[in-house]
């Protein structure tokens, strides 16, 4: 089953957290209400919800959906969400602000801005910065899936396209995509257009980031 985005749902349901939950943990309040935009499978939501954090999931795919525990879930598409309520953390991760498009920015970030409350923060993953000068075809392997970064291009200033190729045993998914660099001047600018201002980077290569609301 692929999603709409074309995320292979069997992939995203077999990989675990990398990391993830204890970054978003570490720079927000113990037990802080979270909703998690584009969830997936439940990767992050479900060590989330294991570190004392109530988590909304919400994902626009009921076939990811259906793997969530333990998290009330919402299938709808983050552009689109207007839940009518606020909560302490807004979680936007998997490097769904590097979208190519501006416009596409903007109306993910303002559903962030819509939902959180107003002493709250946005937390944002961003590929890092430092990514798009070295990114070049690589392979890796995680909990016995074999990654491979393939087809890597440059199309056009701060733009890299590549396609993500997950091999467990004989089968294969793959993910193509376009990203865009957002260096610290740009995601500034980015996050002051919807209402927030960048407070502070959670991690070292700044592909973690804490976001206020302005």
């Amino acid at each position: 089953m692929i999603t709409p985005d074309g995320c292979a749902v069997d992939f995203y349901a077999r990989m675990a957290a990398m990391g993830e939950p204890e970054i978003v943990h570490d720079a927000v309040p113990a037990g802080a209400s979270i909703l998690e935009l584009g969830c997936g499978a439940g990767r992050v939501t479900h060590p989330l919800v294991a570190l004392g954090h109530p988590v909304t999931a919400v994902d626009e795919s009921p076939e990811m959906l259906a793997h969530v525990r333990g998290a009330e879930t919402v299938c709808a598409r983050i552009q689109e969400l207007a839940l009518g309520r606020r909560f302490d953390v807004v979680l936007l991760a998997s490097h769904l602000i590097n979208a190519d498009h501006a416009a596409a920015r903007s109306a993910l970030l303002a559903a962030c801005l819509r939902h959180v409350d107003r002493d709250g923060s946005v937390i944002i993953q961003q590929q890092a910065p430092g990514w798009f000068a070295s990114a070049t075809e690589s392979e890796n392997i995680k909990d016995g899936i074999v990654i491979r970064l393939r087809d890597v291009s440059r199309p056009g200033r701060d733009l890299v396209s590549a396609t993500v190729e997950y091999v467990d045993g004989d089968r294969v998914w793959t993910h193509a995509f376009t990203a865009r660099c957002l260096d610290d001047d740009a995601l500034a600018a980015t996050l002051a257009a919807s209402g927030l201002r960048l407070d502070r980077y959670l991690t070292e290569d700044r592909s973690w980031v804490r976001a206020v609301p302005a």
